[in-house]
């Protein structure tokens, strides 16, 4: 027999998990409460006695989502005889795969509706577990960045470049390739440009 802490544990982790299918699909203004609850079968009141509101649970699916982010990019970062490219194409695909839509739009349009201390708290979370592992990519010798281009600037340069990846209104490259030629497309763009210097 379910004990009751058993099945609070339960409904709790319930919350987490649709809230992330939720979220991550349709983002923070496009998610309700009442969706949450609705969509486990219980009543709202019922949610707000495992999470105070809105902002806590996003704040919650953010920061595990976040997590396995650093964990994914941290075992990548491992792989030694995987190129640069390799290695980021191995991120893009974990970015992705975790999120369904536009993970920078979905933290970034978030903002305008939490309050500062959230604000801060998943700026924080972003920081952390999303822009700092993606930078120790870039900082390897072998990414033999340009004169003048520092890793941070390379980092923000990718981060706002994937969009691509996350939709298919403006898709780049072989609309028939597979995903790893397609990503790999858009990373040989970013990383070494669409055209060559004129020598004159």
């Amino acid at each position: 027999m379910t004990t009751r802490a058993e099945q609070m544990a339960k409904t709790h982790q319930a919350i987490l998990d649709t809230a992330r299918t939720l979220f991550l699909k349709n983002g923070y203004d496009a998610t309700s409460t009442r969706d949450i609850a609705n969509a486990i079968g219980i009543t709202q009141p019922a949610l707000y006695h495992h999470f105070k509101d809105k902002e806590v649970i996003f704040l919650a699916v953010i920061t595990t989502v976040g997590a396995e982010i650093r964990a994914g990019i941290e075992a990548i970062q491992a792989r030694t005889d995987w190129s640069p490219l390799e290695q980021l194409t191995e991120v893009s695909l974990l970015l992705t795969h975790k999120h369904p839509a536009d993970v920078f739009t979905l933290i970034h349009s978030s903002f305008k509706a939490l309050t500062h201390e959230h604000i801060r708290e998943l700026g924080g979370v972003f920081a952390t577990d999303y822009v700092q592992p993606i930078q120790t990519v870039f900082e390897q010798p072998a990414m033999n960045l340009q004169s003048g281009v520092t890793p941070q600037m390379a980092t923000n340069f990718y981060i706002t470049s994937l969009s691509p990846l996350f939709n298919s209104f403006h898709r780049i490259g072989d609309p028939h390739a597979d995903e790893r030629t397609r990503v790999q497309t858009l990373l040989k763009m970013i990383l070494y440009g669409v055209a060559s210097e004129s020598e004159n």
